[in-house]
């Protein structure tokens, strides 16, 4: 059921906690994603876990209540929901997109006799993005490392730059030097057009959604940790000794 009223649309969004906290006691309230133009995109949205059984789906309008229904989970058409219940999160792909396509999108679940929890954010695609990643998808290894290359527009060299996980709100900042901070993310400003995420000695658990911040825009990027490549001993075969043959 598709009901929402202003002040029922912006209560799941505070209490579910997908709002990105920041270290600082800072709240994002709006997620603003920035999509280059005729490219895909691959947005992850989150859900309480809670809503792990219930449909999701996939809505575009400035108006929850009115907004329209584009896609459900696990149906085929120009976008793509893949629900993940473990991780309390489903995803929304699809190709191509073009400037028009820009506007408020909602992450949404259907309830079933009751108003249906939703959250929104707006969608900016242009063929120059103020914000950007040289990979919207990076893998490494367990106990290996990963770089991440974050852009961003001259108009944005004295913004706040920051690295954050969709699934604990955890961000990094650059330049902080918070020692609450884990030690194995490192974020580096080249105070031009880039800024530069090294993430060290990965776990498993490490594996997810994280987001390119810049001000009030953010850039989803997945990352995929996978088991460490085993170490093979060759050993090399010897001709038996003439004591060994007549044996």
């Amino acid at each position: 059921m598709h009901m929402h009223s202003a002040i029922d649309m912006i209560y799941p969004l505070i209490l579910s906690g997908i709002l990105l906290h920041i270290s600082d006691e800072a709240i994002i309230h709006a997620l603003n994603v920035g999509v280059k133009s005729g490219s895909p995109v691959n947005i992850p949205c989150l859900y309480d876990k809670k809503h792990k059984e219930n449909r999701k789906y996939w809505c575009k309008g400035t108006y929850w209540i009115s907004c329209e229904i584009l896609a459900y989970t696990n149906e085929k058409g120009k976008y793509s929901l893949t629900d993940y219940p473990t991780q309390s999160i489903f995803t929304v792909q699809w190709k191509n997109l073009k400037t028009s396509d820009s506007g408020y999108y909602w992450c949404a679940v259907e309830i079933g006799g009751s108003p249906d929890d939703g959250y929104y954010l707006y969608l900016k695609v242009e063929s120059a993005p103020d914000v950007s990643v040289v990979s919207s998808s990076v893998s490494g290894h367990e106990g290996g490392d990963i770089s991440v290359q974050c852009l961003y527009s001259s108009g944005y060299q004295n913004k706040v730059k920051q690295w954050c996980r969709y699934k604990d709100q955890r961000c990094y900042t650059v330049g902080r030097t918070d020692t609450s901070q884990n030690s194995s993310v490192q974020i580096r400003d080249d105070g031009r057009r880039s800024f530069t995420v090294l993430m060290t000695g990965l776990r498993r658990t490490d594996s997810g959604w994280y987001c390119c911040s810049v001000e009030d825009l953010q850039v989803p990027v997945q990352l995929t940790v996978t088991e460490p490549k085993r170490a093979f001993t060759t050993i090399t075969a010897t001709a038996p000794s003439d004591s060994e043959a007549d044996m």
